[in-house]
């Protein structure tokens, strides 16, 4: 079971090679992370972009422009969906965004027409390592469906799964998190949460322990489940923490990251290839981490 980044980062450079595209990744942080992810992961890149700009770039941050695959296509969107197509003809075992916007790179991935696809809800896993847990808390979905409904959930559930599977995690304990922890038909996250659990219960969702509604204080606090008299295999204990809808689940990431002091890694996840959306800054950490994950996704 993999519980720190570090590790993560481990069993990326033992998994076997992989080949990711980097749509529109003609600036010196992709060409840099390209680089890097060859050195460190065994990873072969695809740039597609403008080859111009590649090499004004490559000189710029020491990059040998040799090493790497370019494709010259000077549009962001064609790059984009160029980059895609790669990935879903299988070209590319993952697609990384470069220098275009997150939602402009989904958009395009999102096509019907790219090979991406396959059926699934997408949705973000986010892996954080904070200072004072001794495990990965996966965080989910606060990157790509906004307002996700019962059935929605639940494959974003799955989702995170097949994440913590990659992990080592073979029965992730997932908390679907709410405001409170008892069931108000007035509150829709609580009765969704309500829900799953029960669905997990009878086989309908991957193999997992999961529980809800838990509030975030009890999904991941012993004493706080216990003060407030909570009977849960999950509370406490939660491998995942599925929010109830995208703006729950952003803030909750970035409130552990710039409050908490915790480092991220994370993935798309839910079509044909991983998806990578490196920070803008970060150019080697917990990006290089990412695509490990990207590439444990793989086998």
């Amino acid at each position: 079971m993999i519980r720190s980044l570090d590790e993560l980062l481990e069993a990326g450079a033992r998994a076997p090679g992989a080949t990711m595209a980097i749509a529109v990744g003609h600036d010196p942080g992709s060409l840099s992370l390209a680089l890097r992810a060859r050195q460190l992961l065994g990873v072969s890149s695809i740039v597609v972009g403008d080859r111009e700009r590649a090499e004004r770039a490559a000189e710029e941050c020491g990059t040998d422009l040799r090493e790497l695959a370019v494709v010259h296509e000077p549009d962001p969107r064609s790059a984009a969906l160029v980059a895609t197509r790669l990935a879903g003809s299988g070209e590319a075992d993952m697609l990384v965004r470069g220098n275009i916007t997150t939602a402009d790179l989904l958009r395009v991935a999102l096509r019907r027409d790219t090979g991406l696809r396959a059926g699934s809800i997408w949705s973000h896993v986010a892996l954080i390592q904070l200072p004072d847990l001794p495990r990965l808390l996966m965080v989910t979905d606060g990157g790509v469906t906004i307002e996700p409904d019962l059935v929605q959930k639940a494959q974003i559930l799955n989702n995170a799964v097949v994440v913590a599977r990659a992990l080592g995690i073979a029965r992730p304990k997932v908390a679907v998190l709410a405001a409170l922890e008892r069931v108000n038909p007035a509150m829709q996250a609580t009765v969704d949460a309500a829900n799953l659990a029960k669905m997990a219960d009878r086989g309908q969702l991957l193999e997992a322990v999961v529980d809800g509604p838990l509030a975030l204080d009890n999904a991941i606090s012993r004493d706080a489940a216990r003060v407030k008299g909570i009977r849960s295999p999950v509370a406490g204990e939660a491998d995942v923490l599925l929010a109830p809808d995208i703006e729950t689940g952003s803030v909750l990431v970035r409130s552990l990251i710039f409050l908490a002091g915790g480092h991220i890694a994370g993935a798309v996840v839910g079509g044909r290839a991983p998806v990578i959306i490196p920070s803008a800054s970060d150019l080697g950490g917990s990006n290089l981490e990412s695509i490990a994950l990207g590439k444990l996704l793989l086998a």
